[in-house]
């Protein structure tokens, strides 16, 4: 086995243990520590997370971490995520979305990626993400697809193979396809944090010329559209064979 290098979080977002996305969430732990990686489970079902009060829809400013609502389990989970290098959700399937205690926790989140406007970097920028769903009809891949948008949108690499799903009602571990992608998701999330951890430099910033980036694109937006005008695309399309 390799040194641990790197640490990886796995959070269970079920209602109920042993259930289909914490079968595949063990596969993918496996992996992780296989590669070399330590690794911790976390079970929401087993914390308090309050519903966000929605601090930032009123002052942008005001949404920071620690999160203001400090009488739950939140800040402690969060400080988890930040001391780690990557994370692996798996959640089951309610209604084509993750589940609600699920929810709570990514919305409570943004006092994470909001520290952007405070400090000029997110909390968890350039950390990495892989995500595991299940449910016994359809919307995992709906549900991931979300999930990748919002932990991308957080900072959060996503490397390749980062994806698990499983739907059926039947057990996930009698799909060989889920168990592999399970297990591979675990490898690769682990060996993408370890090539992360020497990136120091932020991913997102706001030290750019904004109104030089703006006026390029005008400027390259007026020349290319006096050359396809309404007029000339008509006439082209008109030309074109079918």
């Amino acid at each position: 086995m390799k040194n641990m290098s790197a640490k990886i979080l796995f959070i269970d977002a079920s209602a109920r243990k042993g259930g289909n996305s914490t079968k595949l969430m063990y596969v993918a732990e496996l992996g992780a520590r296989k590669r070399g990686c330590e690794t911790e489970i976390i079970y929401l079902k087993d914390h308090k997370i309050k519903p966000c009060a929605g601090c930032v829809s009123d002052d942008i400013m005001a949404c920071k971490f620690p999160c203001v609502i400090d009488d739950d389990d939140f800040n402690s989970l969060a400080r988890k995520l930040i001391e780690s290098d990557g994370v692996v959700i798996a959640t089951p399937v309610y209604w084509y979305m993750v589940s609600g205690i699920m929810k709570n926790f990514i919305d409570r989140l943004t006092s994470l990626e909001n520290m952007l406007f405070h400090t000029g970097k997110s909390l968890v920028d350039g950390k990495v993400a892989a995500f595991i769903a299940t449910g016994s009809d359809t919307g995992t891949s709906m549900t991931i697809a979300y999930l990748m948008d919002v932990f991308n949108s957080f900072g959060y690499h996503i490397p390749p193979w980062s994806l698990a799903y499983h739907h059926s009602i039947d057990d996930s571990l009698d799909n060989g396809f889920a168990v592999y992608d399970a297990y591979n998701l675990g490898i690769n999330v682990c060996r993408a944090a370890e090539i992360m951890k020497k990136e120091k430099e932020p991913w997102y910033s706001f030290e750019y010329d904004l109104n030089e980036i703006k006026n390029y694109a005008k400027r390259m937006a007026e020349r290319d559209g006096k050359n396809d005008s309404l007029e000339k695309r008509i006439e082209k399309a008109k030309g074109d064979e079918c």
